[in-house]
């Protein structure tokens, strides 16, 4: 095994996306933050949620960030210390938020060369995305 930090991330990148593909969207259960927590942790990162189930609609969801005293995920994820960065410096492995139809946001996790795995309305499961407006980013080192 390699202790390359490069190859690190792209295996769990490449993780992320075999674990999350096959499994639908639910909030609560299986969504873009259970993903990338997920994602988080396989890099070594401790991440703390709720209970699977605590919030299953976008209200609950975002009460129960509030509850954390966070206003978004953005300010969830500023709070780990993750480094900002500017969406176009993402490499493999980095997290990022990109814009939806609720005040939530969705977060996805760069796979290299502009892609992002993450979840879509049209996809059953996580799927490799290549969005084009980005709202944030995050070093995942």
């Amino acid at each position: 095994m390699t202790d390359d930090p490069f190859i690190r991330r792209t295996r769990a990148a490449q993780a992320t996306l075999d674990q999350w593909s096959a499994r639908p969207m639910r909030l609560g259960t299986s969504d873009c933050v259970r993903m990338t927590a997920a994602h988080l942790r396989r890099l070594g990162h401790k991440v703390k949620l709720p209970a699977s189930g605590a919030y299953r609609t976008t209200r609950s969801a975002l009460k129960a960030l509030e509850e954390r005293g966070y206003t978004s995920l953005a300010d969830a994820l500023d709070a780990m210390e993750l480094e900002r960065i500017a969406p176009a410096e993402a490499i493999v492995g980095d997290v990022l938020m990109l814009p939806a139809e609720d005040k939530l946001g969705a977060l996805v996790v760069a796979l290299g060369n502009g892609r992002v795995v993450g979840y879509h309305s049209d996809a059953v499961g996580a799927a490799v995305l290549q969005p084009v407006e980005y709202i944030a980013a995050w070093r995942a080192f």
